[in-house]
């Protein structure tokens, strides 16, 4: 059968607010432990490769990825964006995430409010632009250049 590309949106970890600037926000305990406990509930939905993630440049995002790689499987390439950051272009992101989606079955991007949102409803125009959790992560099915919003949980949702 025809393999059905995923595209797995997920925002950082819960962050302190003691940092000189945003970008420089760190993850709390907690937001290390949510992130985690997404990234094990996540894993066995993705079999054995992610193709691609893509992590935002800010701390916070960063050490979300760094939290949850160990849990999740190999990614054949792991990539920093300066592009998705809370306040990216979410069509020119949408636009990259679907070329990518043309070459790869599943993507994983680690990135912020309000940009995930926003994307979302870049990728799946029905679905508006949903809240995420922190640690919160929606899975889009891309199909025949359409995305449909399979899911959004987060860390007080999947139990």
């Amino acid at each position: 059968g025809e393999v059905v590309m995923k595209i797995y949106i997920m925002r950082h970890g819960q962050a302190g607010m003691n940092a000189k600037t945003d970008e420089q926000r760190p993850l709390t305990e907690q937001g290390i432990e949510e992130s985690i406990h997404m990234a094990r509930w996540l894993a066995p939905q993705l079999g054995d490769q992610l193709d691609r993630v893509i992590h935002s440049n800010y701390l916070r995002a960063r050490q979300t990825w760094q939290a949850i790689c160990s849990e999740l499987p190999d990614a054949a390439a792991v990539e920093e964006s300066g592009d998705i950051t809370p306040y990216g272009d979410p069509a020119f992101v949408a636009s990259y995430l679907t070329t990518l989606a043309e070459q790869y079955d599943q993507i994983l991007m680690v990135s912020h409010l309000p940009l995930v949102g926003y994307l979302v409803q870049s990728l799946c125009p029905a679905a508006g632009a949903p809240m995420f959790a922190t640690s919160g992560i929606a899975c889009i099915e891309w199909h025949h250049g359409k995305g449909a919003l399979l899911w959004l949980e987060g860390p007080h949702t999947i139990g």
